[in-house]
């Protein structure tokens, strides 16, 4: 009896070390995982908090590479990564060439600050009209009337010829920068491109827009907030709709927000807000409906992690939180619809 007890307990403990290892096994597996994105330079400073979070805390492995709205949608369509960044909402047609389905994840928040180069110009202030003169191409010089006409200014402007600068890429920045000019009345057309009149130089991404301006005497440009204040960057006082004269903060970009409801498909896009700063909008994870079943796994585990824990470093980084009862909504959308498919 006692030789059975004891080759019996050896047995047990053999089964339970296999299985112990198989565990192992599994859990290194899922740690194993890696996700790839790409897109949107507007969120980047957040993604890179983000994902090195999640790492340090042993939750996933994500990387991230800012490419552009655009180039990130592209890349969503080819299947060529595993999620897009995108600061602009899919057109239907985009959405009917993602052969595996498309969810719309809202990360954040935030403001395109109007950068500027003029030397002893500060707290420049532009109202609608000038901001759409000037990138217009209809308004060509720093003291020109519908600039200095505003109080306070004449003394300061000097007579500089205006050097407009833009993005080069496919660009969320630009769409949201753009869809406030329209909202104002602006003839420019376009979304992530725009066809910008006159003749402004262009540059890659924020990096490359914040670097002209720096370059250029009289220049003037548009970056992601953060982005701004990382690198030190004179921002001009945009005029709201409620007539103020607005700085690109935290706080103002909060005001612009309130009472905004989400749609189902969670794009929400508001070109003029009644009150805060006027140049503000979302940014979004795009993912797939379909996926092989450990990245399944993963994508939600990601989802989950942005819309609780991480939408804390929101703040941190001057983007806007998505409000909680959206957050949820967001989750059980996520949960229910990523499938594990092959």
């Amino acid at each position: 009896m006692n030789f059975f007890t004891g080759r019996w307990r050896r047995s047990f403990i053999v089964t339970l070390a296999a299985a112990a290892f198989s565990l192992t096994l599994i859990s290194s597996a899922v740690a194993a995982i890696t996700l790839n994105g790409s897109g949107a330079t507007f969120p980047k400073p957040l993604y890179d908090r983000y994902f090195s979070q999640m790492r340090s805390a042993n939750q996933i492995t994500v990387n991230y590479e800012a490419t552009g709205s655009g180039a990130g949608i592209k890349a969503l369509i080819a299947g060529t990564v595993d999620f897009a960044g995108s600061d602009a909402p899919l057109t239907p047609a985009q959405i009917a060439q993602v052969k595996r389905g498309v969810i719309a994840v809202p990360t954040a928040g935030g403001a395109v600050a109007v950068i500027y180069n003029l030397p002893g110009v500060n707290n420049l202030r532009l109202s609608s009209d000038a901001m759409k003169g000037i990138f217009e191409g209809k308004i060509t010089r720093w003291n020109d009337a519908k600039i200095a006409g505003i109080a306070g200014q004449a003394k300061n402007l000097p007579n500089t010829a205006i050097r407009v600068a833009v993005r080069a890429d496919g660009s969320g920045t630009t769409f949201i920068f753009a869809n406030h000019l329209q909202a104002i009345g602006s003839s420019i057309k376009g979304a992530t491109q725009p066809s910008w009149p006159g003749s402004p130089v262009s540059g890659q991404g924020n990096a490359g827009v914040a670097g002209l301006v720096r370059q250029t005497a009289g220049a003037i440009g548009y970056v992601q907030d953060t982005y701004a204040r990382q690198n030190k960057l004179q921002t001009a006082f945009i005029q709201n709709k409620a007539g103020r004269f607005v700085d690109a903060n935290l706080a103002e970009a909060e005001k612009a927000f309130v009472g905004e409801t989400f749609p189902p498909n969670f794009f929400l896009v508001e070109g003029n807000p009644n009150d805060g700063y006027p140049i503000v909008g979302l940014t979004w994870l795009l993912i797939y409906k379909e996926y092989p079943a450990a990245k399944a796994d993963a994508i939600k585990k990601m989802v989950n992690w942005v819309m609780t824990t991480g939408q804390g470093i929101n703040k941190q980084l001057e983007f806007t939180s998505i409000p909680s009862a959206t957050a949820q909504k967001v989750i059980q959308t996520v949960n229910q619809s990523v499938l594990a498919k092959g």
